[in-house]
């Protein structure tokens, strides 16, 4: 069904304001026959409220999204994107941090945040009359937050040790310096979260600094999906924020994040992280598209075929045929402005340089030849199939909500989606893997190697 143009205009009074009143905007975006009800509404402030009705749900999935991430710092702010996301939960003016995580799991819901490049989220999943103390919770920590002196200095070593935990993993840390092989210093290639060298130094007013200037309504959208009404929502948010720096000025909202001037990526380069491990972990891979690209649903059916998969071609071919790898599979990355394209493989040592050769292999030759009609039906087929499963729950309803509103700017109803997906052609796929495959490849290696061993 195709979106609603229906627009209601809701006249909500807000004290103190001049004039006495102020007007949100509510547009009804869908009726899904795969969901429920899609709503939007934007406060006077500029924050947007998203819900998705589900009535047969017994659950709902509230989220607070952010379009702030850690390309947003400079370069001795690396990590204070991640830092806020942990000291948001320490305590406000109303509650403790122990109160913030009790009175939510006393109904037996969860909370968490996770922090990426490009956006923060911190979010709820609790039973349906239980809403409203979620949105309450999850409301005051992030809008009204003390950043206490103390809780400042407590998680501060708890990133440092989360830190040292990644340096442990080195199947996480090829992934990092796979990104700064492609993009250098640009902040796409930084971590998100920070260094010791930039983490240890970073002060409570650079974090209170951080977190005023860029938390605002405008960059902020409110997502939920399940058992809800779409008025009680926005009457709840609104209530939680009232006095708040969230309630915020009168303002439009901030347009998602622009696609130009795109993102200068390095030359291909190879970098080597020398560790004595069991297992050698590399990522051979190249720019790709960014996130608004039309052939994005071509690039997802192309990933499929090459990687995506126990049937992708280096799944079968480097695992099954020749079992030099437990884990290899291709994955692409997109960002506003700049992608990525790669294969991951985590083989013995010694194995390194065959897994390598047969993946450029590959690679070159899905480039000169293209892919076949079934892999192109079998890479359609995956794509539709894993993003329709991926709705079975009110998170990744919830999720799909905020990230279309934050950063497309739209919600892309379901049969539209599945239908760009149907429409990719067999020439529209090879078409990509000419150019994209064809370009010069970085490689990331961790693993018990020198610098030199992986020069031409």
């Amino acid at each position: 069904m195709a979106p609603s143009d229906a627009v209601r205009h809701v006249t909500v009074s807000q004290p103190g304001r001049a004039g006495g009143s102020a007007r949100a905007v509510t547009r009804t975006l869908s009726d899904d026959p795969l969901g429920g009800t899609v709503r939007r509404t934007v406060l006077p402030s500029g924050l947007r409220v998203l819900t998705e009705a589900i009535p047969a749900m017994r659950s709902v999935s509230f989220g607070i999204w952010v379009a702030v991430g850690s390309r947003d710092e400079t370069g001795p702010q690396g990590g204070a994107a991640h830092f806020l996301e942990h000291l948001l939960f320490k305590g406000t003016k109303k509650r403790t941090a122990l109160e913030i995580s009790s009175e939510i799991e006393a109904v037996g819901g969860e909370t968490n945040a996770f922090t990426t490049k490009e956006y923060t989220c911190y979010y709820a999943r609790v039973l349906d009359e239980d809403l409203p103390l979620a949105i309450d919770v999850m409301c005051d920590a992030v809008a009204d937050s003390l950043l206490e002196p103390a809780d400042v200095e407590t998680e501060r070593g708890v990133i440092l040790e989360e830190i040292a935990m990644h340096d442990d993993e080195p199947g996480d840390e090829v992934h990092d310096l796979f990104a700064r092989a492609v993009y250098g210093d640009h902040p796409l290639g930084r971590l998100i979260s920070g260094t010791e060298e930039t983490v240890t130094p970073m002060t409570r007013r650079q974090i209170q600094s951080f977190y005023r200037r860029r938390y605002t309504p405008p960059q902020i959208v409110i997502a939920a999906a399940g058992n809800l009404d779409h008025a009680t929502v926005v009457k709840l948010v609104r209530q939680a924020l009232r006095g708040t720096p969230l309630e915020g000025d009168p303002a439009e909202p901030a347009p998602h994040r622009p696609a130009t001037p795109s993102v200068r990526t390095r030359p291909a380069a190879t970098l080597v992280e020398p560790k004595e491990t069991e297992q050698a972990h590399v990522i051979l891979g190249c720019p790709g598209i960014d996130r608004i690209d039309e052939r994005r649903f071509a690039l997802g059916v192309l990933n499929n075929v090459l990687g995506g998969g126990m049937s992708s071609r280096l799944f079968q071919e480097i695992r099954e045929r020749r079992g030099l790898a437990y884990s290899v599979y291709s994955y692409a990355s997109q960002y506003a402005d700049s992608g990525l394209f790669a294969v991951y493989a985590g083989c013995a040592p010694g194995k390194v340089d065959e897994v390598l050769e047969l993946t450029r292999a590959e690679l070159a030759r899905v480039a000169a030849d293209g892919i076949t009609a079934d892999e192109l039906a079998r890479g359609k087929g995956m794509s539709k199939g894993s993003f329709v499963l991926g709705l079975e729950d009110t998170g990744s309803r919830m999720s799909r909500l905020a990230k279309g509103e934050l950063l497309y700017g739209d919600l892309m109803p379901v049969d539209e989606l599945l239908a760009r997906v149907d429409a990719v052609t067999l020439d529209d796929v090879n078409a990509l893997a000419a150019e994209l495959l064809a370009r010069p490849m970085s490689l990331a290696v961790v693993g018990p190697f020198g610098e030199n061993d992986f020069t031409a």
